[in-house]
């Protein structure tokens, strides 16, 4: 027997609330996946702070209704839908997903939203792509390090080539 309209609001309602402090969301095909494998995919995706959340995608749809940023969202709701909510690492989420796809090879990602932009498979590859965020992070300070390094030295060049200069000058006139 299938949920009563206060349970589907109810369920509606919690999935609006899922929403609050994402920062992507992902579809993917689920339709061939077996309980225990779901499972497994919860499991890998909860380790770097995202859910995955199976419902009928006519819920989803109201859900985001009153939402302008996850609207492009409805485009990749068709068939059996499962939504991955990442809030923390959007990386660490899409690895762990592409290795359960790898394992499993049942699922397809259909796409996502990230900004209120909805990304394609191919752009959340590229995203899969980039290195870890500590390592973004630790190559931009360098960057940054290498660029007030030279600032110093350039710096530190001025009075060191004018004292050369003043003393070829001075032994110039010595000689």
């Amino acid at each position: 027997m299938g949920k009563t309209l206060e349970q589907k609001k109810v369920l509606v309602g919690e999935m609006a609330e899922e929403f609050q402090g994402t920062q992507m969301v992902m579809v993917i095909d689920y339709a061939t996946l077996s309980v225990a494998e779901i499972t497994k995919l919860r499991r890998s995706l909860r380790a770097c702070g995202a859910v995955c959340r199976t419902t009928k995608n006519t819920l989803m749809k109201k859900a985001i209704a009153d939402v302008p940023e996850w609207q492009p969202l409805s485009g990749f709701l068709t068939g059996p839908s499962a939504c991955l909510f990442v809030k923390d690492d959007i990386g660490g989420a899409l690895k762990a997903y592409q290795a359960f796809q790898k394992e499993s090879k049942k699922t397809e990602l259909r796409g996502g939203v990230l900004e209120g932009r909805a990304l394609s498979p191919q752009d959340l590859q590229a995203i899969a792509d980039l290195p870890p965020k500590e390592v973004l992070i630790a190559q931009i300070a360098g960057a940054i390090n290498a660029v007030t390094a030279k600032i110093a030295i350039g710096i530190k060049e001025v009075p060191q080539s004018m004292g050369r200069a003043i003393k070829a000058v001075s032994e110039k006139e010595a000689a």
